[in-house]
């Protein structure tokens, strides 16, 4: 079975849910990025969700492209974040490795060489975050080609062809957004009605996850309770470690509690 099948397989078999945080590869900087991401999984995060720094990210609000400075200014790289992709995946066999990135990245490097290191690094999951649907076809294409799943979002007004497309080329599991807009924990999500996330079950899409904007347990409760597989933070993850830049002991000592805080929202 494939990591994210084991996922929801077993989280299912506990009445649980799942809880995915985000955080920028290299931000502050290497060795800290590696401890950051064993925190989040030594303190129960279902799986991962990894970003790639980039000096235009036209999704992401103030937090995370801070965080994407701060990696860059470091001189973070693609090919450094592959680099502890393959130590994460060395020392977390089975946890589900997700990449959340922009198309440039990929296209610089090409596609399918992209894509084959990004296997061979261990990761799971790609989601390019401006890449339309209708653009999708050849990631989904490579992605499929090297055992990768291709993430798709579903935004909260997604029409009945979109619903279709998504349920035929989905897999993995499909990141629902929580409202429109960029990503911050400042504005906090707006989870779609049970009714959306019915229509998603209905077409069969891959399980949804409900990001932006997802920052307290009760908010992960609330997704789950309306019928989400589970929950996506980011910008929450992402504000613990720019708060506690110069002391890296307590940040890690707060990611560590505020993951095993949303992780008990996951309980249905």
């Amino acid at each position: 079975m494939a990591r994210y099948e084991t996922m929801f397989s077993q989280l299912d078999a506990k009445n649980e849910g799942a809880f995915v945080p985000f955080v920028m590869l290299g931000d502050p900087d290497r060795a800290t990025s590696i401890k950051i991401v064993q925190t989040l999984v030594d303190n129960g995060a279902d799986a991962l969700e990894l970003g790639f720094p980039y000096s235009d990210p036209i999704a992401d609000g103030p937090t995370i492209q801070a965080a994407s400075i701060r990696a860059l200014d470091n001189g973070n790289t693609p090919g450094e974040c592959l680099e502890i992709i393959a130590q994460i995946r060395h020392d977390n066999p089975e946890i589900p490795i997700g990449l959340l990135l922009y198309s440039n990245l990929v296209l610089a490097r090409g596609i399918e060489h992209f894509y084959a290191q990004a296997k061979a690094s261990g990761v799971d999951s790609i989601l390019i975050a401006d890449v339309p649907l209708r653009e999708a076809q050849r990631f989904i294409d490579m992605a499929n080609a090297y055992e990768i799943d291709q993430i798709l979002i579903a935004p909260p007004n997604a029409t009945e062809e979109t619903l279709t497309a998504i349920g035929k080329l989905s897999s993995g599991y499909t990141y629902l957004l929580g409202r429109a807009g960029v990503t911050g924990a400042e504005t906090a999500a707006e989870t779609p009605a049970s009714e959306l996330i019915e229509k998603l079950a209905k077409y069969k899409v891959a399980p949804p996850l409900l990001g932006f904007g997802i920052s307290t347990p009760e908010q992960v409760a609330h997704a789950i309770a309306s019928g989400a597989a589970g929950a996506i933070s980011g910008s929450a993850t992402v504000n613990i470690i720019a708060k506690y830049l110069d002391d890296t002991p307590t940040m890690l000592q707060s990611l560590g509690e505020f993951v095993h805080n949303m992780k008990a929202g996951t309980a249905k």
